[in-house]
């Protein structure tokens, strides 16, 4: 069979855990004889026009096409906030690429930076189409239900009022004008009939509007798309539910935990050299709401010689974010950032961690990382989160802790320091995940039962 994948960035710039979810399904489906060719979107700093913004690569023997995306608005495409989910653009690069590849399934993994007008393309085409959405994207604008406060969002009210007072709470163009000011004290309600009547254009132009109406729009478009896919296949009910809560046909959803690849279990005896150093670790992008920043409080809590911190993440992900806590951390012995590794290297990285710390201030999906620390062995310390918790059982496999509370993250990793016995039960009950092999054999008896393919088998 002859797949495409699509994802919002790839390899070898971006290695987060999307990424490596879409080259191990890849990879494993060529294993298997099948051929695979990916479509990513990739960031771009400057607007480019064609052919300019198209572009192809190999990566790991997989042929990669690229679309460099800019949010720069166009006169054919005016709106930033349109252009994210709804690129003509890009729409008619993959209309291009389905006519020369003719795939048998498509499989989108992430569609930011290529818009979901591509499924749209792919069901006109008649070819089975097929999502595993790895994040909020679909339903929110910043992918995180998260608002700049901290707290979690249940998503767009009803005509993305809530998305317009937070738009104009953190673009630039926004932040401290007369109408950031104004959008700032409105009610919802309010809102929600703004950008109800200006998706109609039902009010003069205004400041803003084109972008005001694009989100009114947003969710409703997405939705409308999602509900042509042949299948949606998510991996946690956090997933299920923010999709169904959209308005996402419960039909459409399947549930399917991810599956690793490549990673080793070493023995690990905690009990040997009780009185030695605490190895921890955190592995993930270096961006606000990732929390590194929540460990590193946790970190400073801790006598200084009873614990070592490894950080792994890129800098470059948010150099504002992360160069403070970088310079802040220099006066912390023990801690240290080491970038980015090759995710081929991921079974020693973990086998250096006695526990690997994941303090997300987000929903989170279902972090990559966390499957493949319990499939090395390595307990898990996480923001108890729900997509978190349906992997990590408090006490069990790993500790839970309140989002945002360094204090109680200190607390769990001095008692980890101090009680060893715990730390090395929790390896202990860290039960085999699934592997790549067994997830991709049930991806593909989804993707085999879109009638035309079952037919042919």
């Amino acid at each position: 069979m002859k797949f495409l994948f699509t994802v919002h960035q790839f390899f070898p710039e971006f290695s987060a855990g999307t990424e490596v979810l879409t080259l191990s399904v890849a990879r494993q489906l060529r294993s298997l004889g099948h051929e695979v060719r990916i479509l990513t979107g990739h960031p771009s700093l400057l607007p480019l026009s064609a052919p300019d913004c198209f572009d192809s690569y190999c990566f790991d023997g997989l042929p990669v096409y690229r679309f460099h995306h800019s949010y720069t608005p166009t006169p054919t495409e005016p709106s930033s906030v349109a252009l994210g989910y709804d690129n003509l653009a890009a729409a008619d690069y993959f209309d291009h690429i389905l006519s020369d590849y003719s795939p048998d399934v498509v499989h989108f993994f992430h569609l930011n930076r290529l818009g979901t007008q591509l499924i749209e393309r792919a069901v006109q085409a008649g070819i089975p189409a097929f999502m595993s959405p790895t994040d909020f994207w679909l339903v929110c604008t910043t992918a995180t239900l998260m608002l700049d406060n901290g707290r979690t969002c249940s998503g767009p009210s009803a005509h993305a009022g809530n998305c317009v007072k937070h738009f104009a709470a953190t673009a630039k163009a926004g932040r401290g004008s007369l109408a950031g000011k104004i959008i700032s004290i409105l009610p919802i309600a309010w809102l929600d009939t703004m950008a109800h009547m200006t998706e109609r254009n039902q009010l003069p132009t205004y400041p803003r509007s084109l972008e005001v109406g694009a989100m009114a729009q947003r969710l409703g478009t997405n939705v409308r798309r999602l509900n042509t896919l042949t299948k949606i296949v998510v991996p946690t009910e956090v997933m299920r539910s923010a999709l169904e809560r959209s308005g996402v046909a419960p039909e459409r959803i399947a549930k399917l935990a991810y599956g690793v690849a490549g990673i080793a279990r070493f023995p690990r005896d905690y009990l040997a050299d009780p009185g030695r150093a605490l190895n921890i670790g955190f592995i993930g992008s270096m961006i606000k709401h990732k929390g590194v920043h929540i460990l590193l409080d946790a970190f400073r809590q801790i006598p200084a010689g009873q614990a070592r911190l490894t950080v792994y993440g890129d800098p470059q992900d948010s150099p504002d974010y992360s160069a403070p806590l970088i310079h802040s951390a220099k006066s912390l012995p023990g801690v240290e950032f080491k970038g980015t590794f090759p995710n081929a290297e991921i079974s020693s990285v973990l086998a250096d961690f006695d526990v690997l710390v994941v303090p997300s201030l987000w929903h989170e999906n279902t972090p990559l990382v966390v499957h493949s620390a319990l499939a090395a062995g390595c307990p898990v310390v996480a923001s108890d989160v729900p997509g978190i918790a349906e992997l990590i059982e408090h006490r069990r496999n790993g500790l839970l802790f309140t989002p945002g509370a360094a204090q109680a993250l200190a607390a769990h990793l001095r008692e980890l320091i101090g009680q060893r016995n715990t730390l090395q039960a929790l390896s202990d009950q860290c039960q085999p995940v699934q592997t790549m092999a067994d997830y991709v054999d049930a991806m593909l008896s989804h993707w085999t039962a879109a009638p035309h393919l079952a037919a042919a088998a």
